[in-house]
């Protein structure tokens, strides 16, 4: 079934002046338009619509949006499966901000006691403590995990704000040599500081490296991280990550061959 602009605007809860939008940036192109300058959307424009939709829930901007629906490796159903995921996870915390706004209810009116701390329990810190619970469950038991908490805990805001751009000046290094392949010496290069960097938080190796490389594509949440710079960017890291790991392997055996 085709649709016209206005019944579109209508059938996705969206304006007529954001479908235009869409179309102006080339976001989002109707399947053909009539010589009275009509748009016309097919069930190809309506699956696209709804991927745009899900993203802007998932607070995507649409520059992120745009890039990712034109990647020539973009796959719908993986897309609406990692969706799913993290719309499950915000899921849980806005359940955890409506039984927030329920005990602040029942404290204004005196029905219950509320300690300080809950009044923003739902927020980041509901998300932070979940996560460190994983980590520890994930992690707990390591040497790695024992490093990172005891590291973390010495580090200052100006160790944080370091910490942070050595990180974006890597991805943004590696971005900009993609093209030239992961086993290419610029992008190993970076890879190689990549992998130093992890020192911040606690002594690697190659076999927890190639872990974390997998770990981008398996988690939801670091495949978004990596895909809102470009599209494919986690499982270049994961591929660019497993040749760092062979190629350090390959040299380890070559010093024990001439020892």
């Amino acid at each position: 079934m085709n649709y016209t602009v206005n019944k579109l605007a209508k059938l996705a809860g969206v304006s007529v002046r954001t479908l235009h939008h869409y179309d102006r940036m080339g976001l989002l192109k109707p399947e053909h338009v009539r010589s009275n300058g009509y748009r016309q959307y097919g069930e190809k424009e309506l699956l696209k619509l709804q991927q745009i939709l899900f993203f802007r829930e998932l607070d995507f901007s649409l520059a992120e949006i745009g890039r990712i629906l034109s990647a020539e490796n973009f796959d719908m159903r993986m897309a609406l499966r990692d969706q799913r995921k993290m719309i499950e996870l915000k899921k849980k915390r806005l359940t955890g901000l409506i039984q927030t706004i329920d005990r602040t209810i029942n404290k204004l009116n005196n029905q219950t006691t509320m300690e300080d701390q809950e009044l923003y329990g739902a927020f980041s810190k509901e998300e932070g403590d979940k996560y460190a619970a994983e980590a520890k469950e994930r992690w707990g038991n390591t040497e790695a995990y024992k490093q990172s908490q005891q590291r973390v805990k010495k580090m200052t805001k100006a160790d944080w704000d370091r910490i942070s751009k050595e990180s974006e000046a890597i991805i943004q290094g590696i971005l900009a040599n993609m093209e030239m392949g992961a086993e290419s010496v610029e992008v190993q290069g970076y890879i190689a500081q990549h992998y130093n960097s992890l020192r911040n938080f606690y002594e690697p190796n190659l076999e927890m490296y190639r872990g974390l490389g997998q770990m981008y594509l398996d988690d939801v949440r670091f495949a978004a991280y990596y895909e809102k710079y470009q599209p494919g960017l986690a499982v270049f890291m994961r591929d660019a990550i497993v040749v760092y790991c062979d190629e350090q392997e390959k040299n380890k055996l070559l010093v024990k061959a001439k020892v």
